[in-house]
């Protein structure tokens, strides 16, 4: 019988939670990287047993780790523990150079001031379907990152900042490229989501993209109706079998694009709200999707302090909630964008992590869920492999 594993990044490590195909009794081993920021932590497709970490920390800087063994050890590509280490003792954070490509360039606040882009922290990390050693990662302040070598050594696609660059700027959170996702039928294009900027498209492996922005409404943001860039996009999502149809999670809005981004339309539909951060396809339902509504762009939390996720099983427009299992008052917790994921077993499962350190588990697509970790740092990302 197949098993699943859960990654899951907290503010202060990262957690490991394994189960059997039934996925309930959960085994949880960490922290891992204990203290540090987790911002992602994803499996390779093609290998099992080989996983990547974005640790980071304010006061370190970032680095990338790599387990070859399912996460039963780590350690920085191409380095020896001790590389790590400074003569007192503390790590050095001198793995893992990321290299950007062509002039640094500079980029617009929202005081209209300019400012240099700046290397901060890796936001996501997605490896390559087709190749082991080719993984991508998303970093703050925008930009994207390739490594040919499983993480030894990176190198920039300049392109995606040739695309109106100058334009962009940061939200609430930040300024950073937060999704990736690689089209499973066509290994050269590929999507990526910034906040503030939008959405973009790369169709020949990341030498030249283009905004696919059109129809997104941003009337708070930016007065031009047909602005090309500067969207605040939250997240995007597809399914493997039809993977010219996305979904988009917007500061407020959910959008729906049925040729590849090129043109957008809302989906909101019944919604209480539309401001969230995740979404999610079911595993084997295309027009299955998963959101988690919160209150507003200000108050963080679900509405009326009712925990419920939102399945459409028509593409969006028509919503139902899920609250089996979820605490229907006094919660306050958000969700935040990475922190949602799906599994591939014949059940789906759909999993979730909040910013009160609980991650949820739902064995049956969204009808009712279980408490699979309850008192974890707040959680920064929720990623599932199954395994064989």
């Amino acid at each position: 019988m197949s098993s699943v594993r859960v990654l899951v990044g907290t503010k202060k490590g990262a957690f490991i939670l394994t189960a059997d195909g039934q996925r309930r009794n959960w085994q949880i081993t960490g922290p891992h990287f204990a203290g540090w920021e987790i911002y992602h932590l994803k499996g390779s497709a093609l290998d099992p047993n080989r996983l990547f970490a974005s640790q980071s920390s304010g006061w370190f800087g970032q680095i990338i780790q790599r387990s070859d063994d399912g996460g039963k050890t780590w350690n920085p590509p191409g380095t020896k523990p001790e590389d790590l280490m400074g003569p007192d003792g503390m790590p050095n954070g001198k793995s893992n150079e990321f290299r950007y490509e062509g002039t640094v360039g500079t980029h617009k606040w929202y005081d209209g001031t300019q400012h240099p882009w700046e290397f901060k922290r890796i936001w996501h990390l997605e490896p390559s379907l087709t190749d082991p050693d080719l993984v991508y990662a998303g970093a703050e302040d925008a930009a994207l990152f390739h490594s040919r070598d499983g993480g030894k050594s990176w190198q920039e696609f300049a392109g995606l900042r040739g695309t109106k660059g100058a334009l962009w700027q940061p939200g609430a959170g930040g300024m950073a490229v937060h999704t990736i996702i690689l089209d499973p039928q066509n290994p050269r294009r590929i999507y990526v989501a910034i906040s503030a900027a939008g959405a973009f498209r790369t169709d020949d492996g990341g030498l030249t993209w283009k905004p696919i922005n059109r129809g997104l409404k941003s009337q708070y943001e930016l007065p031009d109706p047909d602005a090309e860039v500067g969207h605040c996009v939250h997240r995007i999502a597809l399914h493997p079998s039809r993977p010219d149809v996305l979904y988009m999670q917007k500061h407020w809005d959910i959008m729906r694009s049925d040729n590849a981004g090129d043109q957008w339309s809302e989906v909101s539909g019944n919604l209480p709200t539309d401001f969230g951060f995740p979404i999610d396809v079911h595993a084997h339902e295309p027009e299955t999707i998963y959101v988690v509504p919160i209150t507003s762009d200000s108050l963080h939390y679900p509405p009326d302090g009712k925990l419920r996720v939102y399945r459409s099983k028509s593409g969006g427009n028509d919503w139902e909630p899920l609250t089996k299992g979820l605490p229907q008052q006094d919660c306050y917790v958000n969700v935040l964008r990475d922190a949602m994921a799906v599994d591939t077993l014949d059940t789906c499962g759909v999993y979730f992590g909040t910013t009160g350190g609980q991650v949820y588990c739902s064995p049956d697509g969204g009808d009712s869920w279980q408490t699979i970790a309850s008192h974890l740092p707040p959680v920064l990302s929720v990623e599932v492999q199954t395994l064989p």
